[in-house]
């Protein structure tokens, strides 16, 4: 094995670098970004922070880094949309929930300008293109060609997904923000049926630089698939319980698309050497070599990104050392270019074990608090639907689960495990799961909103 070395003017960065003049605070490094050579007020702000400033020397030694990414507070603007709207329609639809999803995408038409691209994809047992790629000009026009949709028999998912994408991809539109929101009430029943193919369509989705907001209404969905469409494709996923509420959810989702400051966050982490990731929350992450790489959600104005890894350095020698340079890019709605950010995270490793021991920062221990809850609730879903857990073992997992998340102010999810819990105590298994699978989405994107 290598020795550690000296960090001069340019290092390894795949060594452990040895600092030759202490930093004032570690734990905490703020990336200032550069875009054409000087310091401009980024859409995004990157600061890391270390569990401990100080790790055990000569011992197995393990520590939280949480990278917060916060989106910095800019005039309101946006980029033009290149939306695509992708309509169950099969026989189930019929009636009041297919009223309000016409509903809903007449309201989307309204909120659009004139430098907004819209298309509207339908599917039953067949695929249509209601609307190819085209700018609003004549709202009402379009909206009446929407209130003239009629339902059809069975439900094509994965040829939806495929015609979807060929809507979204067909022009180039440089500088557009480019998204596809999918609305269904069942599962596949005719074309490709196989999940990880239907899947890996809407994985597609993010190689072509777009996502995936899936929408799950009624009981008869499969929140599994949905839920894979939207993590797959770095997107959302929402379950609707009543058909009044889709219009009101199309309106969440328009609302979160035209606050996005930030698309395609990506956190690249070159790890010094005897430096190893045991576990990362917040992203999809991927590890080649001494680099890991994790792809983020997109970040709305206002919100926050908390991925944290888990970091172990095993029989490190005593000093201050640099474990890892950071780097974070992302494109900049506005000005519709690549910025970045680097930071660099620093650690003390000591002989003294009271310094190790020290407690951990409170940002560090709470995100791994929601983390640790995250798990738990994956965990307890697959046993619910493995039926290896009764509705008194799921029941008391999730209330745990619930007052760890109250208690690390992630309301919102708790009020979710809340309506779960409700739902299982009158034996609703099923919308309990589907409730549940939401909230699991959300908590592994690591986004706090507010």
């Amino acid at each position: 094995m290598d020795r550690t070395q000296q960090m001069g003017p340019l290092g390894d960065p795949n060594r452990t670098q040895a600092m030759q003049m202490p930093v004032l605070d570690p734990t905490r490094t703020q990336a200032m970004p550069q875009l054409g050579g000087a310091p401009l007020q980024p859409s995004l702000s990157m600061e890391v922070v270390l569990g401990r400033r100080y790790a055990l020397a000569q011992s197995i030694a393990r520590e939280g880094m949480l990278i917060s990414i916060r989106a910095v507070q800019t005039a309101a603007g946006r980029a033009p949309l290149n939306l695509c709207l992708v309509l169950d329609r099969s026989g189930s639809m019929e009636g009041a929930p297919f009223e309000y999803a016409k509903q809903a995408c007449a309201y989307i038409v309204d909120q659009l300008t004139e430098q907004d691209v819209l298309s509207i994809v339908t599917f039953s047992d067949a695929v249509d293109v209601v609307m190819p790629p085209r700018k609003i000009v004549n709202k009402q026009l379009v909206k009446d060609h929407i209130m003239r949709l009629t339902v059809g028999d069975t439900t094509n998912i994965y040829d939806a997904l495929v015609v979807g994408t060929q809507q979204i991809t067909s022009t180039p539109l440089p500088g557009y923000q480019s998204h596809l929101i999918l609305l269904t009430d069942g599962e596949p029943t005719t074309g490709i049926k196989d999940f990880a193919t239907i899947v890996g369509a809407a994985a597609k989705a993010k190689e072509f630089g777009f996502h995936i907001t899936a929408l799950g209404f009624g009981p008869d969905y499969n929140e599994e698939l949905l839920a894979g469409i939207a993590r797959r494709s770095g997107g959302k996923y929402y379950y609707i319980d009543q058909p009044h509420k889709i219009p009101e959810v199309f309106q969440q989702e328009l609302v979160r698309l035209m606050t996005v400051v930030a698309r395609n966050p990506v956190l690249e982490i070159q790890l010094a050497r005897w430096v190893q990731v045991r576990q990362a929350f917040g992203g999809e992450l991927k590890l080649q070599g001494r680099t890991a790489t994790l792809s983020l959600v997109d970040v709305e104005r206002g919100s926050t990104l908390n991925p944290i890894l888990e970091l172990e350095f095993p029989n490190h020698p005593a000093g201050i050392y640099r474990i890892a340079k950071i780097t974070l890019r992302w494109e900049d709605i506005v000005t519709g270019r690549t910025e970045s950010a680097t930071a660099d995270a620093v650690l003390e490793f000591t002989t003294d074990p009271a310094l190790a021991n020290q407690p951990q920062d409170p940002r560090v221990a709470n995100e791994l608090q929601v983390a640790v809850a995250s798990r738990s609730l994956e965990k307890t879903i697959m046993g619910m639907r493995a039926q290896q857990l009764d509705r008194t073992q799921a029941l008391a997992e999730l209330q745990r689960t619930q007052a760890i998340l109250l208690s690390q102010g992630r309301t919102q999810e708790a009020q979710e495990v809340t309506q779960a819990i409700r739902a299982l105590q009158t034996q609703d298994t099923n919308t309990a799961e589907k409730t549940l699978m939401g909230t699991l989405v959300n908590l592994e994107q690591g986004k706090r909103e507010g």
